[in-house]
């Protein structure tokens, strides 16, 4: 998994290379931006944009 500042544009970039979303950009608790692409050699990575200051330790801290 890869983190980065901007999800959307990463995967707009990516797709001029060869790559395809898989599936859909997903919310993960309003702490993450998700998903997950192809490149054009079949390699899988995920993407992961942090969204706020919260992290997933700060909410299963406070569950």
């Amino acid at each position: 998994m890869f983190a980065v500042t901007d999800i959307n544009d990463t995967i707009a970039r990516l797709k001029k290379h060869g790559a395809e979303l898989i599936g859909e950009v997903v919310n993960y608790e309003d702490i993450y931006l998700l998903c997950y692409l192809r490149g054009p050699e079949g390699i899988m990575i995920a993407l992961a944009e942090q969204l706020g200051e919260k992290s997933v330790k700060d909410v299963l801290e406070n569950s």
